[in-house]
């Protein structure tokens, strides 16, 4: 039973029982706040066993604020390869509280990135603050113990647009920014997963649900300073398939068929684009699932995640 249910239910009985004395009350509340905690207490023990965390790394400083990421090192694995973690949140919320690191089962290390919301700054400055992360943690592998040859770089929904984007983007001088201290730096990344990311946002809107589109037109128009059709031109820029070439990394796609927010279409439309040109793509079509994590975290899921990892990374 999950503890928030758990503690709404012996609350409802002291409030409706009369019989009960105020005695019994204070200690179901107290059996309910301990199984809450004991339930916490096991997940955090679960990632820490895993991993040794480095926490509110500042990576750049923007418009007079720190932006940070946290680090996640393996326990019992030196010289990891690292993969970066870009939270979703529709551009316009969301933050690198609570990645899914456990889903790699301590194979690789893990940095989680915060980036300028939409509501702070309209795109790309989340494309650049990504970059500068990656330049970052390039300048400081030696220093942390993982490798520096070969990044990857993970996100779902609005994080996976952004990632998809930063792995397609190696080199690009509009997208690349100047934040941070380390420009000599390279901000390429080796392989890309995009889980039930946005693509093409010249189509997306004509794809959707009513409740893809009542979610998906505000937060586009929040992205890119204005709605749609008088952004075309930056929409081309932000949209993944307009930089497809010969050149980009392997490529995971993962994506509920259930999905009423991003439409499965903006995945098989990246992925045709990658096998015209012969690049090697995967995918993955979680059946019955909607637009969440399950995507990746159920054991089908994960096995994907991980064999494309070890066979590419």
């Amino acid at each position: 039973m999950p503890c928030l249910n758990f503690w709404k239910i012996s609350i409802f009985s002291c409030a409706t029982n009369k019989s009960r004395t105020a005695v019994l009350c204070v200690i179901a509340s107290i059996f309910a706040n301990f199984i809450c905690a004991a339930q916490t207490v096991i997940a955090e023990d679960k990632i820490l066993d895993q991993y040794f965390v480095h926490p509110n790394l500042v990576y750049a400083n923007s418009d007079d604020r720190q932006l940070k990421l946290d680090l996640y090192l393996p326990n019992h694995k030196q010289s990891s390869k690292l993969i970066i973690w870009v939270h979703g949140g529709a551009w316009h919320r969301g933050s690198k509280a609570k990645p899914p690191v456990e889903a790699l089962n301590g194979e690789y290390a893990l940095a989680s990135v915060e980036y300028r919301l939409s509501g702070e700054a309209t795109f790309p400055a989340q494309v650049h603050d990504i970059k500068a992360a990656i330049r970052f943690l390039r300048a400081h592998a030696n220093k942390y113990g993982f490798r520096r040859d070969r990044f990857a770089i993970w996100g779902a929904s609005a994080g996976g647009h952004l990632a998809s984007l930063v792995g397609l983007t190696n080199n690009h001088a509009e997208l690349e920014g100047n934040l941070g201290k380390y420009s000599h730096e390279s901000s390429d990344i080796a392989l890309i997963i995009n889980c039930y990311g946005p693509t093409n946002f010249s189509n997306i809107l004509a794809q959707s649900t009513n409740h893809g589109l009542s979610v998906r037109a505000p937060a586009l128009a929040l992205l890119l300073g204005g709605v749609l059709k008088s952004k075309i031109e930056l929409a081309n820029l932000a949209s993944p398939v307009s930089h497809i070439d010969k050149s980009d990394p392997p490529l995971l796609i993962m994506h509920g068929d259930q999905d009423i927010q991003v439409p499965i279409n903006q995945s098989h439309e990246l992925q045709g684009l990658y096998k015209e040109l012969g690049l090697p793509v995967e995918f993955y079509v979680a059946h019955g699932v909607g637009h969440k994590q399950e995507v990746f975290k159920n054991r089908p899921g994960q096995r994907v995640l991980m064999t494309f990892l070890k066979q590419y990374f």
